[in-house]
C-alpha cells in the first residue's frame, strides 16, 4: 500500500513541541535517564486512534532508545507524529555532531539554577534562554537561526538530563515552554513542509494530476531556495 501522510489525529501546536523535545530526547548517546523518560512519556497527550503503548528496544551502540509503539491495524500510512519523530531523529544525529560546542561548565551552570525550586517558570525559561545565547556564539554562522536555536535548546535539555536525570520532568517543560514562546512558528512550518514533500512522494506512484504536479513543482523550489540560503 502506498504511504500517505495523514491529519486526522493531527496534534495542537504546542503538542507538537511535546512530541519534538521528547523524540529528541529518545535519540542520544546516554541512556542515563531513560527511566524517568519512560515515566515521563505517560503523561505526553496522545491523538485518538490506534493505541500506543511505551517500550524501550536495544541499539546498535548498546544504549537504550524509548518509544512509542502503535498497537492499532498497521494502514501503512505516515501520521503527523511519525513526521515529527523523524524531525526529531534527524535534528537529534545535528545534535549529537554539535555536542562538544556546549561547555560542561555552562551545563553545570545550568544545572544548579534548575535545581532551584523558589524559580518561577519564567525564571527558568530565562535561565535556559542565556544558555542558549552563550552556545549560539560557538555555531557556525551559516547554519539557519531558527534552526540552531532550536538544536540548541533541545541539545542543553539532553545535556542537563544526562547530568542529573531527577530534572527531566522540570527541563521537558521549560525546553517546551521556551520553544512554544519562541519557535512555535518555526516549528509548524518544519512539520508542515515534511509532510507536504511527503505527500508529494506518494504523488509519483499516481496517475498523473496537473494541479498536484504544479503545486509539488512549486513546493520542490522553494525547498531548493532555503537548503540553497542555509548553505
Amino acid at each position: 500500500m502506498n504511504r500517505q501522510v495523514r491529519n486526522g489525529s493531527s496534534l495542537g501546536g504546542e503538542h507538537l513541541t511535546d512530541l519534538l523535545v521528547f523524540g529528541f530526547l529518545q535519540h542520544g548517546p546516554s541512556d542515563s535517564f531513560q527511566e524517568e523518560l519512560k515515566r515521563l512519556g505517560h503523561t505526553l497527550p496522545t491523538p485518538a486512534g490506534p493505541e500506543e503503548h511505551f517500550e524501550e528496544e536495544l541499539q546498535t551502540d548498546g544504549s537504550r532508545c524509548s518509544r512509542f509503539v502503535s498497537e492499532g491495524p498497521d494502514t501503512g500510512s505516515e501520521t503527523q507524529e511519525d513526521v515529527i519523530r523523524n524531525i526529531a531523529r534527524q535534528l537529534a544525529q545535528i545534535g549529537d555532531v554539535m555536542d562538544q560546542r556546549v561547555p560542561p561548565s555552562l551545563v553545570d551552570h545550568l544545572v544548579r539554577q534548575l535545581r532551584d525550586r523558589s524559580l518561577s517558570e519564567e525564571g527558568r525559561r530565562a535561565h535556559l534562554a542565556t544558555a542558549v545565547e552563550q552556545v549560539l556564539q560557538a555555531c557556525p554562522r551559516d547554519m539557519e537561526e531558527e534552526k540552531a536555536m532550536l538544536l540548541v535548546t533541545m541539545l542543553l535539555a539532553r545535556k542537563v538530563a544526562s547530568h542529573t536525570p531527577s530534572l527531566l520532568r522540570e527541563v521537558f517543560h521549560t525546553t517546551v515552554g521556551f520553544i512554544n514562546q519562541n519557535l512555535l512558528t518555526y516549528v509548524r512550518n518544519l512539520v508542515r513542509n515534511k509532510q507536504a514533500l511527503a505527500f508529494c512522494q506518494v504523488t509519483r506512484n499516481l496517475p498523473p494530476n496537473r494541479a498536484v504536479q504544479r503545486s509539488c513543482a512549486g513546493l520542490a523550489k522553494t525547498v531548493r531556495r532555503t537548503r540553497h540560503d542555509e548553505q
